[in-house]
């Protein structure tokens, strides 16, 4: 079998978690004797070569719509769905406010509208404008042999904001993961229970203002890694003009050099508006960081009751959560947990079960509709 990896244009450019789960779970089907490339939605692609297309990111349908369309191949989605509506809605500033009075799909598409009109982005398809971002996503749903959400919690998202009794879609759960390999944990190495990480992009959904203002000018050491995202230089030059002298900045580092600093913080954090999974706190928690997360998207179906959760919006609970995890114990249990179930080779099992789905749809002429069948898999 040969895979077709289509992702955004802007996945090294603009690296994300996307960025890792698309080139780990590439990597592990290969070791799975799938054969698979990466390719990018802007990218000519020779259809002719691959016996079924993987799409990533549901929330830029333009390119899955067209790719889809034109290669008449069976084609599975990871959905990757993030909810942007509660940050977009209350805690932009600028012209950004104008967001507050439009649904959240709306505002995908101004957004992907915005990119392509600057230039900043392409649209693989002009069916897109008129279509809109609602109804895109829906009719790839009804297309697509098999989704493949983050977790259950995605799942139930993605039906109950697009999905109705008659329209259902086959699903298997792709939990994301970390590499062991690359993620060792030692023991030996003394945690500084003063030192608190936050890996992620700098930009308005990840919070770091209001993480900044619970830590400002206390005894612990904040230390920020990652570069901003494309039109957030303005929210990170506030994020540097609110940080006292306890707070420092790292631009994006490769994951490699990331193991030097987990395995020396005690803490770490993403207090978050919203999380699909938070990659750099399962990262984070395999090394022996305690985790401070967001109470906000799906992060609970992967930590459960292992983590200190804290509310976004109060700086005073993200300082408390911190407190907190800066003094407990190693969690031992929700490293072993992360080892057994939320690697790239698990990942990468869950995806080839999908595709052996996604493989016995059969094409029914030009119209491109498919053979169901009522079997459906889910992660456990």
């Amino acid at each position: 079998m040969k895979v077709a990896f289509i992702a955004r244009s802007t996945l090294y450019s603009i690296p994300g978690g996307d960025t890792i789960q698309v080139v780990q779970t590439a990597r592990q089907l290969a070791e799975l004797q799938v054969d698979t490339e990466i390719v990018l939605a802007n990218q000519e692609i020779n259809y002719d070569n691959y016996d079924l297309l993987h799409f990533f990111n549901i929330t830029r349908p333009a390119d899955i719509l067209y790719h889809s369309k034109k290669s008449k191949k069976p084609f599975v989605v990871s959905t990757i769905l993030c909810n942007y509506s509660e940050y977009d809605k209350h805690h932009r500033k600028g012209l950004g406010i104008l967001f507050s009075w439009l649904p959240g799909d709306s505002i995908e598409y101004l957004k992907t509208i915005a990119r392509w009109v600057l230039g900043k982005d392409h649209l693989s398809t002009i069916a897109y404008t008129w279509k809109g971002q609602r109804n895109s996503i829906i009719e790839i749903l009804q297309r697509a042999a098999i989704i493949l959400p983050n977790s259950e919690s995605e799942f139930r998202r993605v039906k109950q904001t697009y999905l109705n009794k008659m329209n259902q879609v086959n699903c298997v759960v792709v939990p994301n993961g970390i590499n062991p390999t690359l993620f060792k944990y030692n023991p030996a190495i003394k945690k500084d229970n003063l030192l608190v990480l936050c890996v992620a992009r700098i930009e308005g959904i990840k919070n770091q203002v209001n993480l900044i203002k619970a830590l400002n000018n206390t005894k612990y050491h904040l230390l920020i890694i990652g570069a901003y995202a494309p039109n957030q230089e303005s929210y990170y030059r506030e994020c540097r003009s609110l940080a006292a002298d306890n707070i420092s900045f790292i631009d994006q580092i490769p994951q490699d050099e990331l193991v030097r600093y987990y395995e020396l913080a005690k803490v770490h954090i993403l207090p978050s508006w919203f999380e699909t999974t938070g990659l750099s706190s399962v990262e984070a928690a395999v090394m022996g960081c305690n985790i401070v997360i967001t109470d906000k998207g799906d992060t609970r179906e992967y930590f459960e009751d292992e983590a200190f959760y804290c509310d976004p919006a109060d700086p005073q609970s993200i300082l408390s959560a911190v407190e907190k995890a800066s003094t407990a114990p190693v969690n031992e249990s929700l490293r072993q947990k992360i080892l057994k179930h939320y690697t790239w080779k698990q990942a990468a099992l869950q995806t080839l079960k999908a595709y052996h789905i996604a493989t016995k749809y059969e094409i029914k002429n030009s119209n491109f509709r498919y053979k169901r069948y009522s079997e459906s898999l889910r992660w456990v």
